[in-house]
């Protein structure tokens, strides 16, 4: 949901710099990997809108967190949209200040949208919901489920605060890596859908 910016975490989250040096190698490297075939990658929003809908079903009347995808992002348009005519309402995310988990507004497609920070695009209301379900984007992913964002660590404490939400990770098949490198306030995904298919990770 966040265009390619350099964020860091608030200092109660500061990695060891090992990790957080690692961290940063690879999210370069994912950028670089994902600038190059993402945009290649015609026809994978629909795919993936198709694997979840057959791979993860949802309950009746969930609502589902997405975002508005940016840049090389995985498209996830067709699948918001498919889960609205499906009877679920939809929520975008607001990025709040440094060290808070992300806000969601209601959305439906024909709905204004807003500049956010960090080039995001947010719902132009004030109503605040609470997902049932995440989509939840992604740089890079492994088997474990460990996923590496853009930095802010705004997911990881989302993903904390919803305890009872399920996430989804979504992102293209070759995002993913052997390991990702991961801290004590990396928060791992249960499964993780792309165009290829959904992985339930090895938590």
């Amino acid at each position: 949901m966040a265009a390619p910016h350099s964020l860091s975490p608030s200092p109660a989250e500061t990695d060891p710099p090992e990790l957080a040096a690692a961290k940063v190698a690879m999210r370069q490297a994912a950028l670089a990997g994902r600038a190059a075939f993402g945009p290649a990658a015609r026809g994978a929003g629909e795919a993936l809108a198709a694997v979840v809908l057959r791979e993860c079903p949802l309950a009746a009347g969930a609502c589902v967190g997405g975002f508005w995808p940016m840049g090389d992002e995985i498209d996830i348009r067709p699948l918001l949209r498919a889960l609205a005519a499906a009877g679920h309402p939809l929520a975008l995310p607001v990025t709040p200040r440094r060290g808070l988990p992300l806000i969601f507004r209601p959305w439906r497609f024909g709905e204004a949208l807003l500049p956010g920070r960090f080039g995001t695009s947010v719902p132009a209301g004030e109503a605040e919901v609470m997902p049932d379900v995440l989509l939840v984007p992604l740089l890079a992913f492994d088997r474990r489920g460990a996923r590496l964002g853009y930095g802010g660590g705004y997911y990881d404490r989302t993903l904390a605060a919803l305890p009872g939400a399920r996430a989804i990770g979504v992102a293209y098949a070759a995002q993913e890596v052997p390991a990702v490198p991961t801290g004590p306030h990396d928060q791992p995904l249960p499964g993780i859908a792309t165009e290829a298919g959904f992985i339930r990770t090895e938590r």
